[in-house]
């Protein structure tokens, strides 16, 4: 199956009824514009502290909310829609970041480069495991398990125990593209039942 044996409304149809497939074929057609559009405005907003993949990510969130609100009675086209609801999202982020009381989280240093992850790999000074009482982590998988798909709810708890995407493609033998718009997903629907 691939992007360019179906439309935008096919795809749609396709996700509506729950078809996984569908979901990532419209998140791996849209990933280019995705990614372009990122491009774009790391140029143009002289933002230090921005990382790329952080527009990209809120561009993902930025289709799925596109994905969930689109109204087909509409006269706007869902590549339309789905554009201006990607450019919201990464403008958004870039509005936050520049407030001034945001400015020492996005001067930060990312978790996800080795070095940092490095550094938690002792779990005495794991910020989740200080912060998290064993409480609050049994109520987050049990949001998780409720819902998330089996599949997106077996990629959350490898994440969650410090893998990669790509550690987390080689585990289940999938795309690293793949795991990376599951992850895209699955933050959306924990950020909806926050």
């Amino acid at each position: 199956m691939k992007y360019k044996d179906f439309n935008d409304y096919e795809l749609l149809s396709y996700i509506k009824e729950q078809n996984e497939e569908a979901n990532e074929i419209i998140y791996e057609k849209y990933k280019p514009l995705i990614v372009s559009m990122a491009k774009k405005l790391i140029i143009s907003s002289s933002n230090v502290g921005f990382d790329i993949t952080d527009l990209i990510g809120e561009g993902m969130l930025g289709l799925a909310n596109a994905i969930d609100t689109y109204d087909e009675v509409t006269d706007i086209k869902f590549h339309t829609y789905a554009k201006k609801c990607i450019e919201n999202y990464m403008l958004m982020l870039i509005r936050k970041g520049t407030r001034l009381k945001n400015r020492c989280l996005t001067e930060s240093i990312s978790y996800d480069t080795d070095d940092t992850i490095n550094m938690f790999k002792d779990n005495s000074i794991n910020p989740f495991n200080i912060i998290v009482d064993k409480e609050s982590i049994t109520e987050i998988y049990k949001l998780a398990k409720d819902i998330l798909s089996t599949y997106e709810y077996e990629v959350f708890k490898y994440k969650l125990d410090g893998f990669n995407y790509k550690e987390i493609a080689k585990i289940l033998n999938k795309s690293s593209k793949e795991i990376d718009n599951t992850l895209y997903r699955i933050r959306n629907k924990l950020k909806k039942h926050k």
